[in-house]
């Protein structure tokens, strides 16, 4: 098996507002989104926002109050400049500030906010994890090119 994440769906109470705020952050929603759910391409992955109770009927559980999930979702930047930026951004266009900006003990620099629904992001630039040129972070000796595997599909 190849290890992936294709796609993440975040349940949410109000798809317009949702919607409207990760507009106002700077995320273009696919045409491929419809009345019931927004996709939006994040890179490698797509990123799309559901109907929480819709969700949960789908996953057959129930819908009830999580408080903390204990899961975030994480926006990797390639300098603090950019972390700042993208952070002050996702204030402004309506999330929750939860943990500012700031040096942390593993050498980067990271803080948290919550989405309109409470979904934890973290922003982080992380001296440890750089970026490629297209935005896609690799783990030390996991950078896979189609030489190293040609027989893999993909």
């Amino acid at each position: 098996m190849q290890p992936r994440i294709t796609l993440l769906t975040l349940g949410v109470t109000d798809l317009k507002r949702a919607r409207a705020f990760y507009e106002a952050w700077g995320w273009t929603a696919s045409s491929a989104s419809q009345p019931g759910v927004v996709f939006f391409q994040a890179n490698g992955l797509a990123l799309a926002l559901f109907g929480r109770a819709d969700l949960a009927k789908d996953a057959h559980v129930d819908d009830r109050p999580t408080g903390f999930a204990a899961i975030s979702i994480a926006y990797n930047a390639r300098s603090k400049a950019e972390a700042d930026a993208v952070y002050d951004r996702a204030i402004a266009s309506g999330a929750h500030p939860v943990k500012a900006m700031q040096d942390v003990f593993w050498g980067g620099y990271s803080g948290y906010f919550a989405d309109p629904d409470g979904h934890l992001w973290e922003v982080a630039w992380n001296p440890f994890f750089p970026l490629d040129a297209d935005g896609h972070l690799f783990l030390p000796d996991t950078h896979r090119t189609e030489a190293d595997h040609p027989d893999d599909e993909r």
